[in-house]
């Protein structure tokens, strides 16, 4: 899929395979992954743990190498290994994520508003003043305030948390935002209010999405798009509303049989899970 106008695809990854060595056994985590993300797109990369969702997400933001194929960002190919502060900062404008755990990207000796305030330093702001009014654009565009800009990561709810790794990701304007089960840590109604956001953030911006989930319920609220993953491979991919309504793998079908419903029955899940080993 290309963006509007013949302008190159967002995102574009291209057979991307990558294997472990677990002692004298390989394993293959992601297996000839392709997709296209078009300019304020979003992407569903679903499956269960182990299905290599998150090393695809690792393999987006440059944590984890491809073995095999390549990405690219607005038509230009992201290079294996990033050296020098100019190249990393430049991939760091690329592909921004959002960890499930916001801990992982907010100092906690650190308080919001300061955090947002360094990112912007880091990149090229240095006019105290437009940082004062970059930082406070930030919060006011996750529904935070100066009240949260002056705590501390552990003062703040979890989902202000998420809120603030959301503004902390989007300081650095990125072309691509990936989520990594951004939202499955909170409550239903707090994961309410963070997909609210993004969609808005997403409308407002143009800027792309990749939400990777085990939760098709998310996805479908968020995303244009869905791609089923199992044991590394893409089992189907398609809008998110055909895939839902007609899923043509069985191992689609049976990630949404086995959410809980009247009637549902945990042992035909179990038995329809081990019938799909031949499918792999």
């Amino acid at each position: 899929m290309t963006g509007t106008e013949g302008a190159p695809a967002l995102l574009e990854a291209r057979g991307l395979r990558k294997t472990y060595r677990t002692g004298a056994a390989e394993v293959v985590a992601v297996d000839g992954l392709s997709f296209a993300l078009r300019p304020g797109g979003a992407l569903g990369i679903v499956g269960e743990s182990g299905s290599g969702k998150t090393t695809t997400a690792r393999m987006l933001i440059g944590l984890e190498h491809p073995d095999e194929g390549e990405i690219l960002v607005q038509g230009q190919r992201l290079a294996r290994s990033v050296r020098g502060r100019a190249a990393r900062l430049a991939r760091a404008k690329a592909v921004q994520i959002v960890f499930q755990d916001p801990y992982l990207s907010l100092d906690a000796r650190i308080g919001i508003g300061a955090t947002l305030e360094g990112v912007l330093r880091l990149h090229g702001s240095h006019d105290r003043t437009a940082r004062a009014r970059r930082v406070a654009e930030l919060l006011g565009q996750v529904g935070l305030g100066a009240r949260e800009a002056a705590a501390l990561p552990r003062h703040l709810s979890g989902g202000q948390r998420q809120r603030a790794a959301i503004a902390r990701a989007l300081a650095v304007d990125p072309a691509v935002l990936v989520l990594d089960e951004a939202v499955s840590a909170l409550d239903v109604s707090v994961q309410a209010q963070v997909l609210n956001l993004l969609s808005d953030i997403r409308r407002d911006t143009g800027i792309g999405l990749v939400f990777v989930s085990h939760d098709l319920a998310v996805v479908r609220y968020v995303c244009d798009e869905a791609l089923v993953m199992y044991r590394g491979r893409t089992m189907e991919h398609r809008p998110v509303g055909d895939l839902l309504a007609a899923p043509r793998h069985p191992y689609t079908r049976l990630l949404l049989a086995s959410v809980p419903h009247p009637g549902w029955n945990p042992d035909s899940i179990s038995r329809r899970r081990r019938e799909l080993d031949p499918l792999a």
